[in-house]
């Protein structure tokens, strides 16, 4: 960690370095002329745009220019360095550095450098009387040109003991706009830069304010007026790959960052500067965010990929943008997919909350116009839908397969799950759960309001996307789905119709495909718009999103290892098509069987091996747990892992010694989804369902009913094995949560606690029906006048006192 010492003693810590004159003070730098056109690039300004479309792109880049703003470099108050953050840039460039990337750092900073210096050497040689006069050192005022000369050196030399400490060499570059507007200057400029990077050695350049002129001296189409565009020029001069602009702010913003109104704006188009409102110039520097895009978007032009970030907050800006990771604002003039995550977002809290405004009836009718719609649009659904299976064939597994294909029977299916769902959107929001007569005329209420805006997240599950649009519509939430690539096409379907579905009612905006390639770890950051994530798809899907979801509650499951036990008291008839059923109608699923607990008395009768046999019959590989496989003559395959959901034709199977036994089983490697007994014994079966903690226990029948459909649910949007607000398939119901609405007269609290005649609480409950509003006008003038039977009860008893005392 650098320190003050650092720089105190900064001459200690120099090692020796290859000494290169600043160009713009050798005279035989700047003596030679060229008569090429004012720019050896600038020639070519057209249409074309950066070579990195994509922020991924960025991990190929290898030539990159990092521009230091003052507020970067300088402390808050712009009188003195930022050691701290400075140290960060260093080691940040030095590691891409040892990645073979060549680095040019362009930095302001030696005005505010050289301020403090003076403005130290200007206090010492007052006397007591002048140094109080002026102890605010801030009145002093000092030519920045004097500052900027007193500066140069010491911040180079810092600069030079920070690389030294990595073992890298690094040379200081004074540039003034002549060495731009003149061809052989510029020429030079190139030359010098070029060799200096060939032999592995870091230019650190600065505009040398000593001499410079505040003048506008044009280059191209920008100009020359600061460092942002020095290093723009800078970067097409040198074919650089990217330039990464580090400023006080987190980038290019709608408004002024302070503004709570104004979003981040991740990546910028010519476009958009239709919705930026830019604020004042930094108080330590020269340039403004205005500065930093007229450059930025000249860079573009002149396939130069342009990033604007926060040089202030992160300790690893630099390295982060070169591998890809969204940060800051990331310029570009490619046509983008759609629009970004942050709008579709914002516009989704706004379709929302429209959607929740709609009566019932109306968000019944989009379901049932989207069912109808499915059914008549059944060709156009199954054809997308073969695209994308022929484009995963060999690429995904063959259970990934099967979940991604639909069939005629799937989409009926899915159609009459909607028609449910419809029927159930009487019932969601704006319900009064609980209705209470706090005191006189003041009631409270606790009613059913939408979630807010979802992000829902599935993989090769295209009849996801339907279900879940229903349930949000029906329970009024805005919605975001990011679907798999692998099933693009019959998303694209599907969303069309959920769009076509709503156009008559409301925004369809409401609902949100997410199409650009947005990180899903970059949309779990969006907590300001998402108020809920919900995965669906593989365990490692699921896992990875509820590590990354920071402050975004997650409502899913990550496995589904659910258990069958065949009791000891079992009817074989019913365990042997139980069992084949849980493991075989949807091996995919995530409600099928992985693991068939057996009781061992089944091993000496027939069951057993009638159970084994139904399985192979139906091509399931078994394998055999550690406590069966020492009761058989001959172990087939072995089981690695009780915890692991297969999703294919595997089953573990395992012998127990009771009841207790199973639920001891299943409580070490279940996942707390589905499980089930099968039993003819009541007082097992009663001990199973309260013994087994599971979001869903069944008895005498499959795993695979664990399904919001079969659950008489129209659908679901997941099943949650969480333990917090919704468990099990989660339907309609899981979308809501409540809100208190309490409706007084005027009411102070004052008035329930000072006085001996304060007011008193009641807390009567009243009926939930809102009907019933005769039998509340009842309970309100009897509560009233047991109040005033109290009353007058007190006063009694006051006046009672008074006479005794008389």
């Amino acid at each position: 960690m650098f320190c003050r010492s650092t720089f105190r003693h900064v001459k200690q810590l120099i090692t020796p370095r290859l000494l290169i004159p600043s160009l713009s003070s050798s005279p035989s730098l700047l003596s030679s002329s060229l008569s090429s056109s004012p720019s050896l690039l600038a020639s070519s300004l057209s249409s074309s745009s950066a070579r990195c479309r994509q922020r991924e792109d960025l991990k190929e880049c290898e030539r990159i220019i990092v521009k230091l703003g003052s507020a970067v470099v300088t402390r808050e108050k712009g009188d003195g360095l930022a050691l701290g953050r400075l140290a960060s840039v260093i080691e940040q460039i030095s590691e891409l550095h040892f990645q073979g990337k060549q680095v040019i750092l362009v930095s302001s900073g030696a005005v505010a450098f050289g301020r403090q210096r003076l403005i130290n050497q200007l206090l010492m040689g007052q006397s007591v009387r002048q140094t109080l006069r002026d102890i605010n050192k801030h009145q002093l005022v000092i030519n920045p040109r004097a500052c900027a000369g007193a500066g140069q050196s010491g911040l180079m030399s810092l600069y030079e003991a920070m690389f030294a400490q990595y073992g890298i060499p690094c040379a200081q570059v004074l540039i003034t706009k002549p060495d731009f507007t003149q061809p052989g200057s510029r020429k030079m400029l190139q030359s010098t830069l070029n060799d200096l990077l060939s032999m592995n050695i870091v230019p650190i350049l600065n505009e040398n304010d000593v001499v410079g002129n505040d003048s506008d001296s044009k280059y191209g189409r920008i100009n020359l007026n600061d460092n942002d565009s020095f290093a723009a020029a800078l970067s097409v001069e040198l074919d650089v790959e990217l330039l990464i602009l580090m400023s006080n702010v987190d980038g290019i913003f709608t408004g002024p960052p302070e503004d709570p109104g104004s979003r981040l704006i991740e990546t910028f188009n010519p476009q958009s500067m239709m919705e930026v409102k830019f604020g004042g110039k930094s108080n330590v520097g020269r340039g403004g965010m205005a500065s930093k895009c007229a450059a930025a978007l000249w860079a573009v032009e002149n396939q130069v990929s342009v990033v604007i970030a926060n040089g202030m907050s992160r300790s690893s800006t630099i390295t982060d943008i070169v591998n890809g990771k969204k940060v800051g604002t990331f310029f570009s003039l490619e046509t983008s997919d759609g629009p970004s995550f942050e709008t579709q977002a914002h516009m989704c809290r706004l379709g929302g909350r429209a959607l929740a405004a709609l009566p019932a009836e109306s968000r019944a009718a989009i379901i049932n116009n989207l069912a109808d719609l499915m059914v008549k649009e059944l060709d156009s659904i199954l054809n997308a839908n073969t695209l994308d299976l022929e484009a995963a064939n060999g690429v995904l597994s063959d259970h990934n397969i099967a979940r991604l294909k639909l069939t005629q029977d799937k989409v009926n299916t899915l159609a009459s799950g909607l028609k449910l769902i419809a029927e159930s959107a009487h019932s969601t929001t704006d319900q009064v759960l609980r209705r209470m007569l706090i005191a006189e005329d003041m009631t409270l209420e606790l009613r059913t309001v939408p979630i807010g805006v979802l992000l829902v997240i599935f993989e090769s599950r295209p009849d996801a996307l339907p279900q879940v649009a229903a349930l949000s519509i029906a329970s009024g939430n805005g919605l975001m789905l990011k679907g798999g690539k692998e099933a693009w096409h019959t998303n694209r379907v599907l969303f069309n119709l959920v769009q076509r579905a709503m156009e008559e009612f409301c925004p369809p905006t409401a609902v949100q495909l997410i199409v650009t390639r947005e990180e899903v770890a970059d949309l779990l950051k969006m907590n300001q718009f998402i108020d809920l994530v919900i995965p669906r798809g593989s365990s490692q899907l699921v896992k990875d999103i509820q590590d990354a979801a920071g402050s975004i509650p997650v409502m899913g499951h990550a496995e589904g290892v659910c258990h069958v036990y065949i009791d000891k008291d079992c009817d074989s008839k019913k365990a042997r098509r139980i069992a084949i059923d849980a493991k075989c109608d949807y091996p995919a699923a995530c409600n099928a069987m992985e693991t068939l607990l057996i009781h061992k008395s089944h091993l000496s009768g027939g069951l057993f091996h009638k159970l084994i046999e139904d399985l192979k019959q139906n091509n399931v590989k078994i394998h055999i747990g550690p406590r069966l496989s020492m009761l058989l003559p001959v172990s087939p395959v072995p089981v690695n892992d009780f915890s692991v959901e297969y999703g294919s034709l595997d089953c573990n199977v395992e012998v127990v010694d009771s009841l207790q036994d199973a639920v001891q089983h299943i409580h070490t490697w279940g996942s707390g989804h589905t499980d089930v007994i099968v039993t003819e014994n009541e007082k097992a079966s009663k001990e199973f369902r309260s013994s087994v903690d599971s979001a869903c226990v069944f008895v005498n029948c499959s795993t695979r009913f664990s399904d919001g459909y079969r659950f008489g649910l129209g659908a679901e949007v997941g099943i949650s094995t969480g333990r917090i607000h919704a468990r099990g398939p989660v339907g309609i119901q899981g979308l809501l949560t409540t809100k208190w609405i309490l409706v007084g007269n005027g009411q102070t609290v004052e008035e329930f606690t000072a006085g001996d005649n304060r007011k008193q609480f009641i807390f009567k409950q009243l009926p939930i029906d809102e009907s019933c509003e005769e039998s509340r006008d009842v309970e309100l003038a009897k509560t009233s006048t047991e109040a005033d039977e109290k009353t007058d009860e007190k006063e009694l008893v006051k006046n009672n006192v008074h006479v005794k005392k008389a």
